[in-house]
């Protein structure tokens, strides 16, 4: 999906033509097969699996560039990958990620789950947080940016198998649980039903004209 935003904040100085064309800034929403991925800042040894067990269990594992540590994608999880250039909206990467949890906290609502961001250390969007015995995560967030583009994004647990989850320390936190949305409510959730209120509640919390 393209998103369509007018009057970058600091146009090219070389084509003045260029201004009010829309940005090719991108929203994509997928799922993967079985991974674990793990961010700069990661600690390998929050991996609890040795290469034959990940194969075993179908998985597979990579380093990547993004923010965070370790996490788990997967079938029944949905992926959003909004590559913006910021130029287009605020140049403000924590802004941009706080606007995106609002985004997803304000679709989890819209099922009747209740939801808050995490404090400091805690990226992503938590449920019962206040409560140390009940804290689990629904949503986890990893970005990266650079020259004020944004790359890699959040995976929401919607029918997500948390089974995945035991075999590695999520985020390198080892006193909190993880979540689904399948899990909250006690019933599968229409994936294609979640991923329209997404787009819609990012359209509006970004300002975006509207996505192609």
């Amino acid at each position: 999906m393209t998103a369509r935003k007018k009057s970058p904040l600091n146009p090219p100085k070389g084509d003045l033509a260029q201004f009010g064309k829309p940005t090719e800034s991108r929203l994509i929403f997928c799922s993967h097969p079985h991974v674990y991925t793990l961010g700069k800042s990661g600690k390998e040894e929050n991996l609890l699996l040795t290469e034959s067990e990940l194969k075993f269990h179908g998985a597979e594992f990579y380093h990547i560039n993004r923010g965070g540590d370790i996490t788990y994608h997967g079938p029944g999880q949905i992926v959003g990958y909004p590559i913006f250039d910021l130029d287009f909206f605020f140049h403000d990467i924590h802004k941009f990620i706080d606007t995106l949890e609002g985004a997803i906290m304000a679709v989890l609502s819209s099922y009747g789950i209740e939801s808050s961001r995490g404090p400091k250390g805690f990226t992503g969007v938590w449920i019962d947080f206040e409560d140390p015995e009940k804290a689990r995560k629904i949503c986890a967030f990893g970005m990266h940016v650079s020259r004020w583009v944004t790359m890699h994004g959040f995976a929401l647990n919607v029918n997500t198998t948390l089974e995945y989850y035991k075999h590695i320390i999520p985020c390198g936190i080892d006193d909190k649980a993880v979540t689904s949305m399948e899990a909250e409510l006690g019933k599968t959730v229409n994936e294609q039903e979640v991923k329209d209120r997404l787009k819609a509640e990012i359209q509006k919390s970004l300002g975006i004209e509207q996505f192609d």
